[in-house]
């Protein structure tokens, strides 16, 4: 039988779906059935079907049971096929008759007239998703008032944020590029630009960084102390982003992270820029360094709930079994980096999850248990339209600055190891 063309995307969208929701793999992890599609149009296709599946799931199973006498089974093949013909008409504006030629072919030997019967009765009744994608209940639950407005931000991809070496040439960059800046040094694209071929890829004039993310370096403010360059530590440091923002500072930039594939991309990065930084690769559990810190920066490994905008399967993969092991790693990862400060260094701790175990809880438990004091963040360290929480803290999620695009969920603490001398 001929091939149905498209028909190869929807099936790797089948599979990636079924790595995340049945394996517990990440979108990204499970992109490699993507990967044999023979055109880039196919590829981000099936990457676009995946992600809108997993985007609007709790909305897609709803009109999918306003229509079966039965509930299908969570992990049915002919639901899955469902949730995809329906993201791909209700999200992607794909026409009903080419949905139901590309996807009933991938119920070959199985339920291809309750798929078909299902789908013919929703676009006949002219249903619609809502406003705003639904969470799962325990995941509203975990995100608290800030729940809805979080949803409201993950409602499609987000914008694509640049960071400026150079920060004094935002304005002319702006102009430039046509962009939007949310503050010095940063702007603002719409998505689909091709990063290759803006200006000044290749002069090195800039890398992709969220606004949010690009705040924990921002706090330690520039590398040149009364006593010349300083030296910070850069923990956890792939992709490389805040090494990158360090450096331009002029600080002197050791990064450290135990992922020898993300480090060649940092190096990369640092090749392309121009800046400098020591890379090591190594388990910061194991590692030693060989004099302390001005400061340390540890973006620490987290369940990156608040990247939802990019990945959404966060929102179904993620639960309190992958928050509680995340925690004894940071706290780990703390208890090891706030030894190498040198007295009156500056220790920043970061992480992009929008979880209150990894964030404020891990925050209160630094400040009684780790022999720094609090150095609160204000209003003039951080972007506008950002306010930090009334502990001194950051706390950023997508549902922020929504009429410029949101942001990735953070939480940032900053802390003072005492100066010799002072208890």
């Amino acid at each position: 039988m001929a091939k149905v063309p498209g028909s190869g995307a929807r099936r790797a969208a089948l599979k990636m779906l079924d790595v995340v929701l049945r394996r517990g793999e990440t979108l990204e992890q499970a992109g490699g059935a993507a990967n044999g599609l023979p055109s880039f149009a196919d590829r981000a296709l099936a990457r676009a079907i995946a992600g809108e599946v997993l985007r609007w799931l709790v909305d897609l199973d709803a009109l999918i049971d306003s229509a079966t006498r039965e509930k299908l089974p969570e992990d049915a093949k002919a639901r899955m096929v469902l949730r995809m013909m329906l993201a791909q008409v209700l999200r992607l504006e794909t026409p009903p008759h080419a949905v139901v030629a590309t996807a009933l072919p991938l119920l070959a030997g199985g339920p291809k007239r309750l798929a078909h019967g299902v789908f013919a009765t929703l676009t006949r009744q002219g249903v619609e998703l809502p406003a705003v994608p639904s969470l799962p209940p325990k995941v509203a639950q975990r995100w608290g008032e800030r729940a809805e407005a979080i949803a409201a931000g993950i409602t499609g991809p987000p914008p694509l944020d640049l960071r400026l070496k150079a920060p004094d040439l935002t304005e002319e960059m702006a102009v430039r590029m046509q962009a939007t800046s949310l503050a010095p040094g940063h702007l603002r694209l719409p998505r689909g630009a091709s990063v290759t071929d803006l200006p000044g890829y290749e002069e090195g004039s800039w890398w992709v960084q969220d606004l949010a993310a690009s705040i924990p370096a921002t706090l330690l403010g520039a590398g040149e102390g009364p006593n010349g360059q300083r030296r910070v530590l850069d923990l956890a440091a792939a992709p490389g982003g805040k090494t990158l923002q360090l450096a331009s500072a002029g600080w002197d930039v050791t990064a450290l992270d135990i992922n020898a594939r993300r480090m060649v991309r940092l190096r990369e990065n640092l090749a392309r820029t121009g800046l400098s930084a020591h890379t090591v690769v190594a388990d910061a559990l194991e590692w030693e360094p060989s004099e302390p810190f001005d400061a340390i920066l540890l973006d620490a490994p987290c369940t990156a709930t608040g990247t939802c905008r990019r990945h959404p399967e966060v929102v179904h993969r993620i639960g309190e079994r992958q928050i509680a092991g995340m925690v004894e790693i940071q706290r780990a990862m703390i208890r090891r980096a706030v030894q190498w400060l040198e007295p009156g260094g500056v220790f920043v701790y970061a992480v992009c999850s929008l979880e209150q175990e990894e964030g404020e809880e891990q925050a209160r438990w630094i400040d009684s248990e780790c022999g720094l004091r609090p150095l609160p963040v204000s209003s003039k360290d951080i972007p506008p339209g950002i306010e930090p929480t009334p502990e001194g803290w950051v706390r950023t999620d997508p549902g922020m600055l929504p009429e410029e695009g949101g942001l990735d969920g953070f939480f940032i603490g900053r802390w003072q190891r005492p100066p010799a001398g002072n208890g």
